[in-house]
């Protein structure tokens, strides 16, 4: 009879071929950059990650996914975390990747924080919204997902649609349906762009700055090099629409809490908005 051991790394082997997550850091993910400061810690189910004036740090999902679903639980930078970034996101490789991004953008104590969101096809992004958080976001877990199957992207925070990017390719545009991504976190000091456009600087006097990470949950379509296994777990996203349900909260989210929307900045697009920001 087998050990426990090898049929438990048996289970996780085949559980992780076809696409369903045990939700463990040490089983999901790589520590790509910044040494020791990055830690797995909680037997697995915590990640921290921490930034100096030297280095911040990052990981990356072990495997790539062509559409997927993302959880992921983000207790952010506590108190002065100005000039500092938390992302969250999927990227392929390469100048024409594709990406879809949620970054939170600290902030001067007191201040809220910004989640700062894109989407990027064939290289070319400038699709950004951003929004307040109706919570404090440093002060306990909250769960961020990103949703992308064959006809949308879609954007959560503790399972309410904040943001939608459909499927328009029959008009013309781009749409992430062919690049396996990756999932990719990391901490990093943007005191360039962050707070204020910059104007705010990062304090290194509060460093190190830590972020922690929980309750990792990915449920995609392994990419294998020239294909992706979906696995029974597919079925609960790779269809999914928005429910009106879902587009009356996104409503209400994007009239109280949105403070930058790319189609209504004609200022930034002379020549005409981008093609998508017309069609439903």
């Amino acid at each position: 009879m087998a050990s426990f051991g090898k049929v438990a790394a048996l289970l996780l082997l085949l559980l992780s071929f076809c696409g369903a997550s045990m939700g463990n850091f040490w089983t999901d993910v790589d520590i790509t950059w910044g040494g020791s400061r990055a830690a797995i810690t909680n037997n697995g189910q915590q990640l921290q990650l921490s930034m100096d004036r030297t280095s911040g740090s990052g990981f990356q999902s072990k495997n790539e996914y062509l559409f997927g679903r993302f959880d992921m639980k983000i207790k952010l930078v506590p108190g002065n975390s100005a000039g500092t970034v938390t992302a969250y996101y999927l990227s392929s490789q390469g100048p024409t990747h594709d990406e879809i991004d949620m970054e939170f953008l600290g902030n001067e104590t007191g201040q809220p924080y910004t989640l700062h969101t894109n989407v990027y096809t064939q290289g070319k992004g400038n699709r950004e919204q951003q929004f307040r958080l109706w919570f404090d976001p440093t002060a306990d877990f909250h769960t961020y997902t990103i949703l992308w199957n064959p006809r949308l992207v879609m954007f959560y925070v503790d399972g309410t649609l904040i943001r939608m990017f459909r499927n328009h390719e029959s008009a013309g545009v781009a749409y992430p349906s062919r690049q396996a991504m990756r999932m990719y976190s990391s901490l990093w000091d943007a005191e360039d762009w962050a707070t204020q456009g910059g104007r705010v600087k990062t304090d290194w006097s509060k460093a190190p700055f830590v972020a922690t990470f929980g309750d990792i949950a990915i449920n995609g379509c392994v990419w294998k090099g020239s294909a992706s296994s979906c696995g029974a777990s597919s079925s609960s996203w790779m269809n999914q629409a928005a429910a009106s349900s879902d587009l009356q909260k996104m409503q209400w989210v994007q009239r109280n809490y949105m403070i930058y929307n790319y189609c209504k900045d004609v200022n930034r697009f002379p020549q005409g908005l981008p093609a998508e920001c017309s069609l439903a």
